[in-house]
């Protein structure tokens, strides 16, 4: 896993960490893993349903539940190295490490965009009382991006270019509006979930922790 450093033009600290998942197959794992259930794909949707101006997409949802199945070793081998991540970013923030030690992952997507795919409504992760478990947000991009697809934080003036195995995190709560623009060619896949508290103080057996 190696950090890297996102250049804004803001003077203040954004919150935004960011590396190299390690190894970057994996990202290709997770494609093949997308591509081989097809009969899991879903169009992509809001909190209000499916709104196609404000997400263009094909979603594949993992849930904790099916993290044993076998054919489900390269989810399991990437969230490992997602916890690494977690782990680092929890030395760069140390006031964190009293709020979130582990972090806990409930249901996640694998997702595609085609040409014109996007998900132009800027939003956060955090915004209900039904999401007001979340803490953290993450996404590794699974491919490179040359054409467009880009995410956007709007209040951080930040924009990030997909690069296979880049993965972010950052805080679910407002501050961090986002948006993925457009895609104008080629393909692009993403893996992205939440990091939240656990469900019950012995935190419940449906949450992936690390």
């Amino acid at each position: 896993m190696e950090r890297l450093s996102l250049a804004s033009t803001s003077e203040a600290p954004h919150f935004i960490g960011s590396w190299m998942i390690e190894p970057v197959s994996l990202c290709r794992d997770l494609v093949a893993f997308f591509e081989a259930h097809p009969e899991n794909h879903a169009k992509g949707k809001i909190a209000g349903g499916l709104n196609p101006e404000s997400k263009k997409s094909l979603d594949l949802t993992i849930r904790p539940r099916e993290l044993q199945q076998a054919d489900h070793g390269p989810v399991r081998t990437y969230l490992e190295g997602l916890f690494t991540c977690h782990q680092d970013y929890l030395l760069q923030w140390p006031f964190l490490q009293e709020v979130l030690p582990q972090a806990h992952i409930g249901s996640f997507n694998i997702q595609r965009y085609e040409p014109g795919g996007h998900f132009l409504k800027v939003h956060s992760e955090r915004t209900t009382l039904g999401s007001s478990h979340r803490v953290l947000a993450w996404m590794t991009y699974l491919n490179d991006v040359s054409g467009g697809g880009s995410t956007e934080f709007i209040h951080q003036d930040l924009i990030v270019q997909p690069r296979c195995g880049k993965t972010l995190i950052w805080p679910a709560e407002w501050t961090h509006a986002h948006r993925a623009n457009t895609l104008d060619s080629g393909v692009k896949y993403i893996v992205t979930g939440w990091m939240h508290f656990p469900a019950s103080v012995d935190a419940s057996r449906d949450n992936q922790q690390s």
